[in-house]
């Protein structure tokens, strides 16, 4: 159930910033609606594939479509008073990987995987989802900017087996995992933390 909890949260939240996103490109309810979709599920469909889980999960379990449509509703109806607006959607986006992260975590260990394979899915999960987002959106998808995103899922999957050797319960680990993606993230972007580009000067 604890799981199950985590992986709805994470649904609402990464639905959610599909909402923002798409209502910034000013799509119609449909498109509204796609974005929101590929962006809650996207990541955790190609991990399903991955591990050779399928039907994948939004297929076998209702409940991720309504959950998908409340969150829709629920942004449409409030988005005046998400303040704000690039503010809400990188406090939703954070929140959503710190989530899925840790989803796509528990799905790889619950198939035999290594800690590492473990952690490859869970940024997978995690990321996936906005790169679809974005790509439909005709933006650059954020994993691939400067600002970091896919770097705080691999520090927080490591955190979580690290946390896993402490005499501690694991529902508490996978806790500090989150808190720990959601905190490097956004002191990253506060202090303009990030990933150096490697790029080539133009010759004179």
């Amino acid at each position: 159930m604890f799981y199950f909890i985590i992986d709805i949260l994470g649904t609402i939240a990464f639905a959610i910033s599909g909402v923002l996103v798409a209502m910034e490109k000013k799509l119609d309810i449909f498109g509204v609606f796609i974005i929101a979709f590929v962006t809650a599920v996207g990541g955790g469909t190609l991990r399903d594939i991955l591990i050779g889980s399928t039907p994948v999960v939004w297929l076998k379990q209702p409940v991720y479509i309504f959950t998908i449509l409340g969150a829709v509703a629920f942004a449409v109806i409030f988005v005046n008073h998400l303040k704000y607006f690039r503010k809400s959607l990188f406090l939703f986006d954070t929140i959503g990987i710190g989530l899925y992260t840790m989803v796509g975590i528990e799905k790889g260990l619950s198939v035999d995987l290594l800690p590492v394979m473990c952690i490859g899915i869970g940024t997978i999960t995690a990321s996936f989802g906005g790169v679809i987002r974005d790509i439909l959106c005709n933006e650059i998808p954020v994993i691939f900017r400067k600002e970091v995103y896919a770097t705080v899922c691999i520090l927080g999957g490591a955190s979580y087996f690290l946390f896993r050797l402490l005499p501690v319960n694991e529902e508490y680990a996978h806790v500090a995992a989150i808190v720990v993606i959601i905190v490097t993230r956004i002191l990253a972007v506060k202090f303009h933390i990030a990933l150096p580009n490697i790029y080539r000067r133009k010759s004179l």
